[in-house]
């Protein structure tokens, strides 16, 4: 893939770790496309079934690279366009074609792209020295990698615009307060928590998980009526297959299922 990226898996939970740490693990293209060949992999294996995210050294990523920014690059539009539809935004699109689960674990900071990048994953996890800041209006730009998108879903039209207008910093409480995390760790047990998370939620029917995260996405773009119809042939296919059977007779047995995909 790349050697900014450190990918691994065991025990049916992928780890991909941005690895530039003498750069706040701030990305590259290469990186981001990293990424991106690391989830296809995820995908094609049975042996994955959720996915954690998280950065090497003291922070998870300070965003783009700001030394390649500036009059020196050529700034021509449909160049810059071009880059941050292919690049920039290369991750959170296949993020959201993605159907396991996604899990960031937030280790420092997660500033501009990189505050991106936990953004666009299904559930953020944080440790308590993680800060978290949208500083595009600082530069004079705007959150390419999906912060317009992904922050006001999260946690509100008006809090969403204060925070990308001001660039103001949050700190793991506050993000845990305003709903931007799920839990707040201390910082020498933030893996080990995100990974117990993950190997809860691997260990439960992986079609059923699959077409959970497949309906919520669903249904926030839809209304009820479409969103109903939808659950319906979702359940339709997932009660067809054999996993469904093991689940119940897992759960009447009082045991943990052995489940297989279908």
């Amino acid at each position: 893939m790349t050697d900014f990226l450190i990918f691994e898996v065991a025990d049916g939970i992928a780890t991909m770790t941005m690895n530039r740490p003498e750069k706040l693990n701030a990305f590259t293209d290469e990186m981001l496309h990293g990424l991106v060949a690391a989830l296809d992999e995820c995908d094609a294996r049975d042996d994955v079934r959720a996915v954690i995210l998280t950065g090497a050294g003291r922070g998870f990523s300070s965003g783009g690279d700001i030394g390649g920014m500036g009059e020196a690059t050529d700034r021509r539009p449909h160049l810059t366009k071009t880059h941050i539809w292919n690049d920039i935004q290369a991750f959170p699109k296949r993020a959201a074609r993605f159907e396991k689960p996604l899990i960031a674990a937030i280790n420092g900071a997660a500033i501009g792209g990189g505050m991106d990048l936990a953004l666009a994953c299904d559930i953020r996890i944080a440790g308590e020295s993680a800060r978290f800041s949208e500083t595009y209006a600082k530069i004079g730009l705007l959150p390419g990698g999906g912060g317009a998108y992904f922050l006001p879903r999260l946690v509100g039209k008006a809090r969403a615009l204060e925070l990308l207008w001001t660039a103001d910093f949050l700190d793991a409480a506050a993000a845990l307060e305003i709903g931007l995390v799920n839990h707040v760790y201390p910082d020498d047990q933030l893996l080990e928590e995100a990974t117990k998370l993950a190997k809860r939620i691997a260990a439960m029917p992986p079609l059923s998980i699959r077409l959970i995260k497949r309906l919520v996405s669903q249904s926030i773009e839809s209304d009820m009526a479409t969103a109903f119809d939808l659950v319906s042939s979702h359940i339709a296919v997932a009660r067809a297959g054999n996993d469904h059977v093991e689940a119940i007779n897992a759960f009447r047995e009082k045991r943990a299922g052995k489940y297989e995909g279908y």
